[in-house]
């Protein structure tokens, strides 16, 4: 598709050209049609690459309209961390980043795998919540692909979290992606509280900013009644990850070496599971994000600390996900599905 759109952008300013001026200046045209999507995805590329780094990171969030009158809008809440970005894939058209959190408790440094996103240039499928427990790939038509890129953003232990579409844009001289509208799960700040509402419908928006860059959110939480999505009250969420390197920097990169083998063996173990039923369906905990991520995360832990091996790590994670995950999404959810603002 891109070849094709390419050659009938360079044949129409080849006949402008020709129409209007000397031959010579055609010629000069042609190379700028040619190279200007090229130099679009090598933007795209690096602005997602930029994400990669250290940081202090302020998470800020806010519920702000009620879209009911019986129901009363939480306090806002602003914390913070220290977090390390790693780029742990990159084949030009797939770039995957592992967020890495940093904390110190007691005098003791210690590190916890955090979310992960992933990012594919002109996805055919996206991966999308369905409801309770339930993701399934959703077909991207072949129209809406042109330029944009998927970013699929993944739990703590790297079950899927939500997925959306969108393209990487300049406007007012600002480089930004924002997603389509993308249902995902109640986050644990949310979960353990046990709300009214059940799952968000939300905007995600990615933007390079001097020294950083931040992570827009535009939640409406909803709660499903007799199969219907009703809104109940607006989050907005503006996480901002500034460059900054006054923590155990070193720590996170020791973590992530011990470990990248056994936390490659379980994204190929729920990327298994998803290609199989074209989807996947896991039990969620409040708590934890799915019933067993707790468990998936002190592995991680317990191999980092010397105290299990890789191999019994990757034997035992793989039994877990292979139980939690039996269950298939229903028949033809991945064709089917609607798009994520209506399920």
């Amino acid at each position: 598709m891109k070849t094709e759109l390419t050659t009938r952008w360079g044949a129409a300013l080849f006949a402008l050209a020709m129409a209007t001026s000397p031959a010579l200046a055609a010629a000069e045209q042609q190379p700028a049609a040619a190279t200007a999507p090229q130099a679009s995805f090598e933007q795209d590329r690096a602005d997602i690459l930029a994400m990669a780094g250290d940081y202090k990171v302020k998470f800020d969030m806010a519920e702000t309209t009620a879209w009911r009158g019986d129901y009363e809008p939480i306090k806002a809440k602003i914390s913070g961390g220290h977090e390390s970005v790693r780029v742990i894939k990159d084949t030009g058209t797939e770039i995957i980043l592992q967020h890495l959190l940093v904390a110190e408790h007691e005098g003791e440094t210690f590190v916890i795998k955090h979310w992960r996103q992933d990012w594919i240039y002109e996805p055919a499928k996206v991966l999308v919540y369905a409801g309770a427990g339930k993701w399934v790939n959703r077909d991207v038509p072949e129209s809406q692909r042109q330029g944009r890129w998927s970013q699929t953003v993944w739990q703590v232990d790297d079950s899927p979290r939500y997925g959306g579409i969108g393209k990487w844009q300049t406007v007012n001289g600002l480089r930004s992606w924002t997603s389509d509208w993308t249902a995902r799960p109640l986050p644990r700040r949310d979960a353990v509280r046990d709300p009214v509402y059940d799952h968000y419908q939300a905007i995600n928006r990615h933007q390079p900013m001097p020294g950083g860059w931040i992570h827009w959110q535009d939640n409406t939480k909803m709660k499903t009644v007799d199969g219907k999505a009703l809104p109940y009250v607006q989050e907005s969420v503006l996480n901002t990850y500034t460059k900054f390197d006054g923590y155990s920097v070193s720590a996170a990169d020791d973590y992530w070496a011990k470990t990248k083998g056994y936390w490659q063996q379980v994204r190929a173990e729920w990327d298994a599971a998803i290609a199989a039923h074209g989807g996947v369906t896991v039990e969620e905990e409040a708590h934890a994000g799915t019933v067993i991520s707790g468990r998936l995360l002190s592995m991680g832990t317990e191999i980092s600390d010397g105290k299990l091996s890789e191999a019994a790590a990757v034997d035992e994670a793989r039994s877990l996900i292979r139980d939690a995950t039996g269950k298939q999404p229903a028949q033809g959810a991945a064709q089917t599905a609607p798009a994520s603002a209506d399920y």
